[in-house]
């Protein structure tokens, strides 16, 4: 094939086969947005389907999960571009205590007819998914009973060893979390999302992905603006060694949390100034201010509360937390996650036009969430029976692209 003919399109088959083959075709996408099959958590396919045995996920051991993981990610490696990211979400489970062979209770098998309201919560609780017996509840090779398998950072610290460059964990926080029976320890209302790349230097567009300001950020620089202003004013005014280097403290301003160059400031670092925390950008912040207080007060910088909110920001780097509810969806998968999660993402990793691609791609959010982004995308997944939920979730008919200005 060639590889516009990938374009928009899911391949069915063994991931690690489709993704050998798109390496041949000589495919290049430009970010990764996927989440893996969680090890020991649940199964997608039947037990008589053919390809069952080339299911990720249903391992006997996470060492021979995570072995498989690398090598996915490895041929992952080999299509994306050198300035390319890679998103991964993962979350966890933990080592149960009950004997495989054993018969499971009816409270573990979802089944159970009791009134009670804390045995239907408990019920409710274990049902995590369409498997007859939650995987989670059966005993791990190598842990012990109810220990926490750790399986997002020992997948984080995997794919490091194997040569990516992990640059950030980004909290997934769960407002409407599932509910849980435990009683020794918090419902977990959180996943992660790894931020991997081939190069130190990549494409990322934080401005595409920037969040507003919290409330009560306006409101203590006005405080602290208005409090140097009356110290200046009991002090007879600014002096003229003492120009506007006081007035706004550092990190408040645009010049300290942004970046400058429209080209090379869409990626991680350039010139040495990073994100903007240094001396540099401080410096050229400062130095705004004082423009503006000199323009206003004739060039004597003794600036003007006006002047010195003239240049506050109502926008702000996007933080490592992400507060996004969970969706529900009618169709026949179980692990969907939420577009919200995957917008900043696509939005950050990638320009208009360009390539997302989800070696798991499920029930297709990856690319529903692409192709309304006015980015192409390329899927693989394991299941054809996952065919009619893409079809139906992504529309067939070519979208708008816009082109960049």
């Amino acid at each position: 094939m060639k590889p516009a003919d990938y374009l928009d399109t899911c391949q069915f088959g063994d991931v690690r086969a489709v993704l050998r083959q798109m390496i041949a075709d000589g495919v290049k996408v430009q970010t990764i947005v996927t989440s893996p099959p969680y090890w020991g958590l649940r199964s997608y396919l039947p037990a008589d389907h053919p390809d069952k045995a080339l299911e990720l996920g249903s391992e006997p051991t996470l060492p021979e999960f995570l072995a498989n993981m690398v090598e996915v990610f490895d041929l992952c490696h080999q299509i994306l571009r050198h300035d390319g990211t890679l998103f991964l979400n993962m979350g966890d489970s933990y080592a149960g205590s009950r004997d495989p062979k054993a018969k499971q209770s009816a409270y573990i098998t979802g089944k159970s007819t009791s009134k009670s309201a804390e045995a239907a919560a408990y019920t409710a609780s274990r049902r995590r998914d369409n498997h007859p017996i939650p995987r989670s509840d059966m005993r791990m090779p190598g842990f012990k009973p109810k220990d926490m398998v750790g399986q997002p950072w020992r997948l984080a610290f995997a794919l490091q060893d194997a040569g990516w460059y992990l640059r950030q964990d980004i909290v997934w926080h769960k407002p409407n979390p599932m509910p849980e029976s435990a009683k020794d320890r918090c419902t977990k209302a959180h996943e992660f999302i790894f931020l991997l790349t081939k190069r130190p230097r990549y494409y990322f567009d934080s401005e595409a992905i920037r969040e507003p300001v919290s409330p009560n950020t306006h409101a203590r620089l006005a405080q602290h603006v208005e409090a140097q202003i009356g110290s200046m004013r009991a002090n007879g005014g600014a002096r003229s060694d003492r120009p506007m280097k006081a007035l706004v403290p550092s990190g408040w301003a645009t010049g300290t949390d942004r970046m400058h160059n429209e080209t090379e400031g869409r990626y991680s670092q350039h010139r040495g100034v990073g994100f903007g925390h240094g001396t540099d950008a401080e410096a050229r912040q400062r130095g705004r201010v004082r423009k503006l207080a000199d323009r206003e007060t004739g060039g004597k910088s003794n600036a003007s509360f006006d002047a010195a909110m003239a240049v506050r920001v109502d926008s702000r780097n996007k933080r490592s937390v992400w507060t996004v509810p969970t969706e529900s969806y009618k169709g026949a998968h179980f692990a969907t996650y939420p577009q919200k999660l995957i917008e900043p993402c696509v939005l950050a990793g990638s320009p208009v036009g360009a390539i997302v691609f989800d070696p798991f791609f499920g029930s297709g959010t990856t690319g529903l969430v692409a192709r309304r982004l006015g980015r192409h995308f390329i899927g693989i997944d394991l299941n054809r029976a996952n065919a009619p939920l893409q079809a139906d979730r992504i529309p067939p008919q070519p979208s708008l692209f816009l082109e960049a200005a």
